[in-house]
Order: structure tokens, then C-alpha cells, then sequence
């Protein structure tokens, strides 16, 4: 990742929001990228690209949190079926891990708003270090570092504007795109090309770079992009790239990330996919769950139904938040709130809360999970909200 500042000043430390943000080793190809852990503690999103090639036994992810490195081997690679590689669309895959993530390691949720362009956004990844004068280099030891940029417009609206001098087409705004700038008009690539000016937000501002292919993109703390490519663009004798004739992520380059937005129905279809222990019936959920020993992670599974009919223009979703019982969000389970969105021809379907193993003698606790604000469907009873309990049943004898 390229920075307007020295990159020492943007490492992400290990106790920060994004210890989520993880390295991405595929050992077929020798290759390496970056990808998030998403809200079920299973399963990292990432780029098709960086794992297409790999079976699922070369790839594996390392966590960097507080409570020290941790490396997970896959169990399953997922790529998007419409993955086009020749055009750079639905560039997305999930690496399915072969055990939960550590519990300090951040869970993110999907950014499901289309409204991204015009908003500023936080780039995490393991890639190439450098500034936007120099352009990156590479880095014997990767660490997780950030910067931040604005997204300015999507993939197809620079082809409808550059026309041949962009190889490739990108259609159907699937791709979210932001440009390298130093401040200056001359290096304001979607400004000269586009008319699109905006010279950036100072020494807060980067670009990705080698290996943080597959990191996300964060607004307000949620997955938005998927970092995808890096590209220096020209037409007409206008050149904005400080660097001409080589792509380094300096400044006057274009990167682009998939639009989560857009991916987010195989996101959420795929994970349900590889839940195998969930419910898909009421009489199949347990109220009651075993704690598990120190280091341990089991999951509660909540199911929630829908009576009607989805049909694709037709949106069904309630918003979810977990609330404490008698158990501690951080202590005894794992805090999530999201949003669940029912596709066509799904009725049930399930929300996993992961409980925090411990050695300790204590007496079962409980906590709620809390539906709400439901779109294209109503409660019961005029109810506002529905709540369910579960409870932690401890498992470790007093001494």
C-alpha cells in the first residue's frame, strides 16, 4: 500500500479495529494476499484472484491480534461462479476455515448501502509498501498497515469516459473505483480524465498495492470493497501517473475493489452453504449450548422464518443485535449485530453467535439476540421486535 505519508506512520497495530484484516497465503502460486473475517468467525473474504487457482489445502490465513499470531488452513475455497477475470467483475471468493478464528480477531458485516460513491473509506491489507512518489516496493516481512481514499466513481463509468483507452469492460457498475492523489490537479487522474476533480484527502490518503489484493475497504466499520487492482491510465496525451509507463501505486494511478453491495447475495448464500451444523428447521434449534473448554469457540444458532414468498424486487431483511443476560458480550460470547436478508426461495434461515470457551466454575448464563425493524414483511401480532434466549451451560467442574 502506497501512502501520501511515510508508511511507518500507517501500520495498523495489533490492537486496532482491523486485527480482522488478514494475510492471505496461497502456496500453489507463491503468491500472497489479504482478506477480512467475516461476522460468522468462519469464513474470510477475500479476492477470486488471489485463491482461483489453489485447492483449499494450499491456502492459509494468519491473524496478528493482541493475543499474538494465529495461522488457520482452509477447508474450502468459494468462488463467486460469475468471477470474470478477463474483465476484472465479481472478483470475490470465501476461504472457508478448518476452525473458528481466534476470539480477539475482529468479525465484520457487508456494507449493503449502493450509496458508496462520494464516500471516504478505510483500505487494510498485508501489500507492498511505499509513498506516492516512489511508488511501492516489496517487503520481506509483511504487516498490516491502512490508509484512507474516497470513492469516486465505478469501473464502467471510466470505461464510458475512456472508451478504447481502457482494455478491458467492466459493466453493470460492479466495481468501485478510486484514484492516487498528491493534491495537485496534474495528478488528479479521474479529474483529467473524467472531469471528475477532487485532489484528496492529504496525508491520510493511499493506494493498494501488491498483496493487499482481497483486503477490504471499510465504511463505518463495515465491508464495502474488495481491493482488486491497481492500473495507470492515459488518453489523449493526458498522463496523469507520476510514474509513466509502469504501475507502482503512485500518485496519479486507479485502483479499483468489487462492490460488496453487489456481491453481497453469493456472500451470504455461500456462507449458509458451508454452515453444515445449522438449523434449517425449528425442532432441529438447541436453546441450550455447552461452553466449551479455554480456547474453545461452539456456536449458538438462532432461526429466524418468513412466512411469505420472496421474489427478487421484492426485499425482505430485519435488522439483529445481541443483548446481554446474565452472560458478557466479549467474556462469555461474542457481540454481532447485522443485517439478514432472505433471497428468493429461502424461508429460514440462520444467525450464528459464537460463545467464548473458559475453564472457570461458573453457573449457566444467558444472553438474547433481538430482530427488528423488519422491510418487506411484518411481526406477529403487531409485535415491533422478537426476541430469543439462549443459554451458556457451563461445563467446568468446581474443584
Amino acid at each position: 500500500m502506497s501512502t501520501s505519508w511515510s508508511e511507518l506512520q500507517l501500520h495498523a497495530d495489533t490492537d486496532s479495529r482491523y486485527d480482522g484484516v488478514v494475510y492471505v497465503s496461497n502456496r500453489q502460486e507463491y503468491i500472497a494476499g489479504s482478506g477480512a473475517l467475516l461476522f460468522d468467525g468462519r469464513a474470510i473474504l477475500t479476492a477470486a484472484h488471489v485463491v482461483r487457482h489453489a485447492p483449499s489445502g494450499d491456502i492459509e490465513v494468519r491473524f496478528e491480534t493482541a493475543a499474538g499470531v494465529v495461522w488457520r488452513k482452509a477447508t474450502q475455497v468459494i468462488i463467486d461462479p460469475s468471477y470474470d477475470a478477463t474483465n476484472s467483475l465479481h472478483d470475490a471468493a470465501l476461504i472457508i476455515l478448518d476452525q473458528p478464528a481466534p476470539a480477539a480477531a475482529d468479525r465484520y458485516h457487508l456494507y449493503r448501502s449502493n450509496d458508496e460513491l462520494g464516500k471516504t473509506f478505510t483500505m487494510v491489507g498485508y501489500g507492498d509498501i511505499g509513498t506516492g512518489t516512489t511508488g511501492a516496493m516489496s517487503q520481506s516481512t509483511p504487516y498490516r498497515h491502512d490508509a484512507q481514499n474516497t470513492f469516486d466513481t465505478t469501473a464502467t463509468q471510466l470505461k464510458n469516459a475512456l472508451e478504447s483507452a481502457m482494455a478491458w469492460t467492466p459493466h453493470g457498475d460492479m466495481t468501485l473505483v478510486a484514484d492516487f492523489d498528491d493534491g495537485s490537479v496534474a495528478h488528479d487522474a479521474l479529474g483529467r480524465l473524467m472531469g471528475l476533480y477532487n485532489t484528496g484527502l492529504g496525508a491520510a490518503e493511499g493506494l493498494i498495492a501488491p498483496g493487499d489484493s482481497g483486503g477490504p475497504a471499510f465504511i463505518n466499520g463495515q465491508i464495502a470493497g474488495v481491493a482488486s487492482y491497481v492500473t495507470s491510465l492515459a488518453k489523449a496525451g493526458i498522463t496523469p501517473d507520476v510514474t509513466p509507463y509502469r504501475t507502482d501505486a503512485s500518485f496519479g494511478e486507479i485502483a479499483a475493489w468489487t462492490r460488496v453491495s453487489n456481491e453481497q447475495q453469493f456472500i451470504d448464500q455461500a456462507l449458509r452453504q458451508s454452515w453444515t451444523d445449522a438449523p434449517h428447521a425449528p425442532a432441529q434449534v438447541k436453546t441450550v449450548i455447552t461452553e466449551g473448554n479455554a480456547g474453545q469457540i461452539t456456536t449458538a444458532w438462532f432461526l429466524v422464518n418468513y412466512s411469505g414468498t420472496v421474489t427478487a424486487d421484492q426485499p425482505v431483511e430485519v435488522k439483529y443485535t445481541t443483548l446481554d443476560g446474565t452472560a458478557t458480550a466479549g467474556q462469555d460470547y461474542i457481540a454481532t449485530q447485522g443485517t439478514l436478508v432472505f433471497y428468493p426461495g429461502e424461508q429460514a434461515v440462520p444467525i450464528p453467535v459464537e460463545i467464548i470457551g473458559d475453564d472457570i466454575p461458573e453457573s449457566n448464563e444467558t444472553f438474547y439476540l433481538k430482530i427488528y425493524d423488519p422491510v418487506g414483511g411484518t411481526f406477529p401480532d403487531g409485535a415491533t421486535e422478537l426476541i430469543g434466549m439462549r443459554t451458556i451451560q457451563d461445563n467446568d467442574a468446581a474443584l
